[in-house]
């Protein structure tokens, strides 16, 4: 039950791994130099960020059997080479005024190094903290939120004093390096593994361990009913959260009448809430569960949308605007401690891929909705509606979802009961 690793550290190495492919969220700092100073459409230069964050979803979904197969250290490794060549190459593609070559590395290189390495070390950090899964999970996944607040300043000043190519290729090897520490030093614990004081906590009785509500592979979690209510409520989430984050400042500055200057600064208090979101929802899953913290998440979300329509007060539509954000940020957090709640962490990260390709649709379905219905109506007003309906839908889904959970756990609390009561009177029969 010993190990020479220390779980900590572990999650130091996952952390430094998601701070890496996480600066892919600081795109929009390079747009407008590289158009000014390549003279690139608008249009070519945003499909690369397009394309890299659809790739990193599908990539998660189909090499999630990949790292479950060759561990976190390779498959980390293999993300480290993808990104940091991406990031490196757009430098390359700067210099020789390439947009497709732009698009091939800083989209497709970026995209899949990011999926893979958003998957790899996050089944492997789940496994070391069996005691405090969410919280595992909300460290690795804030350090994915927190990549582009760190990145977009640095590359700003990078780009000032050494141009546009050299930057790239400065940030291209600092990722590079970053992650191969981390994934040097990740790795999974040994089998049945678990902390001294919670092994400690346990043989007194003063902890009760839950068990996993079942322990499947991939090919048979997606069999099950709970894989596709899990599914669809990570699906509205997403694209609720990408929605908001994709016209809050437009939004702010149509429904409320927010200054530019005042709309800016929303956009960066968001960040905070979508990383610290995902540390805080996480954290508190722990204690109260996972479903019923996404039972909390579509509670607040449908009275934010129902409101938000006839607000007048700044304060409060941005408010509104944050907790939201926080929920989209909070369901990343969750999701890899809720499918070892529910499925076991055997094949953690391949289920955990599958469930990924929400961030994918999500984020084609969210910018595509609210353009749509706003360019139909003139107005941001019809969008609260629409997704007032949608996270209902999730709200009754998630309800669903706690009561199969119950159902099943009162099954096997029965049959348990049955199994134990036999072994008793097989006993007195012996006796």
């Amino acid at each position: 039950m010993k190990s020479t690793k220390n779980r900590w550290f572990i999650a130091l190495s996952a952390i430094s791994i998601h701070l890496s492919i996480g600066a892919a969220y600081a795109y929009s700092v390079y747009t407008n130099p590289i158009r000014d100073a390549m003279g690139w459409s608008l249009t070519g230069i945003t499909m690369s960020f397009t394309i890299m964050m659809a790739l990193a979803g599908i990539a998660a979904a189909f090499f999630g059997s990949f790292v479950e197969k060759k561990g976190p250290r390779k498959s980390a490794i293999v993300a480290a080479i993808l990104f940091g060549l991406g990031q490196a190459g757009a430098g390359v593609a700067v210099s020789i005024d390439s947009l497709t070559l732009f698009v091939l590395t800083y989209g497709v290189a970026s995209g899949l190094g990011m999926g893979i390495g958003y998957i790899a070390p996050v089944s492997t950090l789940v496994k070391w903290f069996p005691d405090r899964r969410g919280l595992a999970t909300g460290m690795a996944v804030l350090g994915f939120g927190a990549g582009a607040l760190i990145t977009a300043p640095v590359a700003a000043a990078l780009m000032g004093a050494v141009g546009i190519s050299t930057t790239f290729y400065l940030l291209g090897i600092s990722y590079f390096l970053l992650m191969v520490a981390g994934a040097s030093y990740i790795a999974p614990p040994p089998k049945d593994w678990m902390p001294e004081g919670m092994q400690k906590a346990i043989e007194s009785g003063k902890k009760v361990v839950k068990k996993d509500l079942s322990q499947l592979t991939a090919r048979e979690a997606v069999r099950t009913r709970r894989f596709w209510m899990l599914w669809s409520m990570m699906l509205i989430n997403v694209t609720a959260g990408i929605m908001m984050i994709s016209v809050a400042s437009p939004m702010a500055q149509e429904v409320v009448g927010l200054s530019a200057a005042g709309a800016a600064t929303m956009v960066g208090i968001m960040g905070i809430f979508n990383g610290g979101g995902r540390l805080a929802w996480a954290a508190i899953s722990d204690y109260i569960g996972r479903p019923t913290v996404f039972i909390i998440f579509f509670a607040l979300q449908l009275i934010a949308f129902i409101t938000m329509p006839n607000i007048t007060n700044v304060l409060l539509f941005q408010a509104f605007v944050f907790i939201v954000v926080s929920c989209y940020g909070g369901g990343f957090s969750n999701l890899p401690a809720f499918i070892g709640d529910l499925f076991g962490t055997r094949q953690l990260g391949a289920i955990h891929g599958f469930l990924l390709t929400t961030w994918s649709l999500g984020g084609i379905l969210g910018p595509l909705l609210v353009s749509q219905i706003r360019e139909n109506t003139a107005s941001y007003i019809p969008v609260f509606y629409v997704f007032t309906g949608l996270i209902l839908v999730a709200a009754v889904i998630s309800i669903f979802l706690q009561l199969d959970i119950k159902r099943i756990e009162q099954g096997k609390q029965a049959v348990e009961g049955k199994e134990t009561r036999l072994m008793k009177n097989s006993v007195y029969s012996a006796q």
